[in-house]
């Protein structure tokens, strides 16, 4: 199941036995100064639990449940921004790619393209990602079964592009629920791919507050923990200092100050497991 490759972002390397990868931020650009704070922060974090961590912040949240809601500063502005945490942090940046014109300009500036969940089938968003040579990181569509994503990794590798990544994000259950299932995990890894665990926004509510998607941030941790017991190669955390004055997302995201308790929760998962199998 992780005879594979791993595959290589920066100095660090993901799946196949190598250390957990984590991908933390906050949901949207807020602002630039505050966005350079966080990832300060993050870099501090990082270096005192020794982990491999991307920061990851978008730069427009093209899929808001209301049209008056806070996107983000666009493409241009928002690059400045990553290119700027990158820099100041010497960390690997992640951003969202929503359009097919944005993946040649993003991936001057980020070491990962992800791909929303909402368009993981989108070939021709695939493809523009694809052909950049960047590590592309699908989300499994909340509409997909885990099977399903064999066809976005063949439509990558038909790029040329096996640097792959594909984040677990929940399942819709009914109307505005998402439901996981720890299945998935090694199941998309037999497919030769690292699997990344999106705790965040797998406990969202879509469109609960109305004009606004809600969550349940409670429930992050139960699911991180669960995610990491069943071997997954990274775990995607959104991150705020004050979720509840944030600008997209906030029910879902973790408290800065409460992330360095929920890794190391995490990292001592990962120890058991790797114990119990050498």
């Amino acid at each position: 199941m992780n005879g594979f490759s791993p595959v290589t972002i920066g100095s660090y390397r993901v799946g196949a036995g190598q250390p957990l990868l984590w991908i933390c931020g906050p949901c949207v650009i807020e602002s630039h100064d505050f966005t350079l704070q966080i990832a300060e922060d993050l870099r501090h974090l990082a270096d005192r639990l020794a982990i491999p961590l991307v920061f990851k912040a978008s730069f427009d949240k093209a899929n808001r449940s209301s049209g008056k809601s806070f996107r983000g500063p666009g493409l241009h502005e928002g690059l400045k921004t990553l290119e700027a945490v990158k820099r100041n942090t010497s960390l690997p940046v992640t951003t969202d790619v929503h359009e097919c014109h944005q993946a040649a300009a993003v991936a001057q500036v980020c070491d990962i393209l992800q791909v929303p969940a909402f368009l993981a089938r989108q070939t021709d968003l695939l493809e523009a990602c694809g052909r950049t040579g960047r590590v592309v990181n699908v989300k499994k569509g909340q509409f997909m079964a885990p099977w399903d994503m064999k066809n976005v990794a063949a439509k990558l590798a038909e790029c040329g592009n096996h640097n792959v990544l594909f984040t677990e994000r929940g399942t819709t259950f009914g109307y505005g629920w998402l439901v996981n299932d720890m299945r998935s995990i090694p199941w998309m890894q037999e497919m030769g791919i690292p699997v990344i665990f999106d705790a965040t926004h797998s406990v969202q509510k879509p469109g609960a507050l109305g004009d606004r998607t809600g969550g349940d941030r409670s429930m992050v941790p139960v699911l991180a923990r669960a995610a990491v017991a069943a071997g997954c190669d990274g775990v995607f955390l959104e991150t705020h200092p004050q979720p509840d004055d944030a600008k997209s997302d906030g029910p879902n995201m973790v408290p800065l100050a409460e992330l360095p308790n929920l890794i190391t929760t995490c990292l001592r998962l990962r120890f058991a497991l790797r114990s119990s199998n050498p």
